[in-house]
C-alpha cells in the first residue's frame, strides 16, 4: 500500500457510525493510532452513548491496531480540548484531524425553528473550529498536519429542507480557506471532503436501495485517506461519492469596469452578460486578489501604472 500511516496519530470525529466509522477503520488498518470520537447521539443529536465508539476501537483492536474511544461533544470546547489531550497523553502527537461529526434537522426554511439552525451550526460549524483550534498548535510545533472538513453538495449547491446544514457546510469551506493560508507554511494542510454516502444520515434520502447499496462509505474513504496522507493537496474540495471522484473548485470571472459617473445599478445590470463572461475566470487563491483586480482595472481605466 503506497498510502501509510505508520506512527500517526488520527482524531476523527463522529466515528461511530457510517462515514467516521469507515474513515477510522481505513486509517487504523493502514497504521495510525487513532481516537475514535463519538458522542453517541441520534441523527438529530439527541442521547448519547459510548457504545458505537467502544465497537469501533474494539474492532480495531482485534485487528492489531492502537485506538482509544472518546465521548466528546465537538460543540463543547472543554470536551475537545480534553479529548486532544487525551491523545497527546496517549501517543504524544495528533497528525490528522477528520472533522467528521454532524446532526441532521431537516425542515423547510418557513417551518425550521431558529434553535435547530443554531444546533445544527453549533455542531457541523463551531464543532470544526473547536477541534481545529485544539489541535492548531501541536501541529504548528510539529511543523506537520492534515485537517479535513466535511462539507456536502448540500453546502457547495443547496438542497431543499437543508437551509441550516447547507449554510453549515458551506462555512467549512470558508474555514478551510483561511486555515490553509495560515497554516500551509507549517506544514498544516487544510483540504474539504464532500461526501455522498448511504449512511443513517442519507437513508431517508436514497428511496432505492440499489443506490443506496451502491453508495457505500468505503468508496468516500478512499478519497478521504489521499487528504489524509502525506501527498495530501492542500486547499482542495474533493467530491466523492460510489466510485465517482471529482473537485469542486470556486471561480470568479473577470468581471467589467464601470468609470465613476458610469457606477449605477442600470448600467451594472446592462453589462451583467459581460461581467458573467467565463472567458479568462480564475480560482482566486486569496481574498485580496479580488480587491487588486478591481484597482488594476481602474487603474488601467484611469491610465495610472501600479508598482
Amino acid at each position: 500500500m503506497s498510502i501509510g500511516f505508520d506512527g500517526r496519530v488520527a482524531i476523527v470525529t463522529g466515528a461511530g457510525n457510517g462515514l467516521g466509522r469507515s474513515h477510522a477503520l481505513a486509517l487504523a488498518e493502514r497504521g495510525a493510532k487513532v481516537v475514535v470520537n463519538d458522542l453517541g447521539g441520534a441523527r438529530d443529536g439527541s442521547g448519547r452513548s459510548s457504545e458505537a465508539a467502544e465497537e469501533v476501537v474494539a474492532l480495531i483492536r482485534q485487528q492489531g491496531g492502537e485506538a482509544i474511544a472518546n465521548g466528546a461533544n465537538v460543540s463543547s470546547q472543554v470536551d475537545v480540548e480534553a479529548m486532544v489531550q487525551q491523545a497527546l497523553a496517549a501517543w504524544g502527537r495528533v497528525d490528522i484531524l477528520v472533522n467528521n461529526a454532524g446532526i441532521l434537522r431537516d425542515k423547510s426554511f418557513a417551518k425550521m425553528e431558529l434553535d435547530d439552525f443554531r444546533s445544527v451550526m453549533e455542531v457541523h460549524v463551531m464543532g470544526a473550529v473547536h477541534c481545529c483550534k485544539a489541535v492548531w498548535e501541536t501541529m504548528r510545533q510539529q511543523q506537520y498536519g492534515r485537517i479535513v472538513m466535511t462539507s456536502s453538495s448540500s453546502g457547495l449547491y443547496g438542497n431543499f429542507g437543508q437551509s441550516n446544514y447547507g449554510a453549515a457546510k458551506m462555512a467549512l469551506v470558508g474555514l478551510m480557506n483561511t486555515l490553509h493560508l495560515e497554516g500551509i507554511k507549517y506544514g498544516i494542510h487544510t483540504n474539504t471532503l464532500a461526501p455522498t454516502a448511504g449512511t443513517r444520515m442519507t437513508e431517508d434520502l436514497i428511496l432505492d436501495k440499489r443506490i443506496f447499496d451502491v453508495m457505500t462509505p468505503a468508496a468516500v474513504t478512499a478519497g478521504l485517506l489521499v487528504l489524509c496522507s502525506e501527498q495530501a493537496p492542500a486547499r482542495q474540495i474533493l467530491c466523492a461519492g460510489a466510485g465517482g471522484y471529482a473537485r469542486a473548485r470556486i471561480y470568479e470571472t473577470e468581471g467589467i469596469f464601470l468609470a465613476p459617473e458610469q457606477q449605477t445599478p442600470d448600467n451594472v445590470l446592462a453589462g451583467w452578460d459581460r461581467l458573467s463572461d467565463t472567458q479568462g475566470q480564475k480560482a482566486l487563491q486569496a481574498g485580496g486578489e479580488q480587491t487588486l483586480k478591481f484597482i488594476g482595472k481602474a487603474a488601467v481605466a484611469q491610465g495610472v501604472k501600479l508598482d
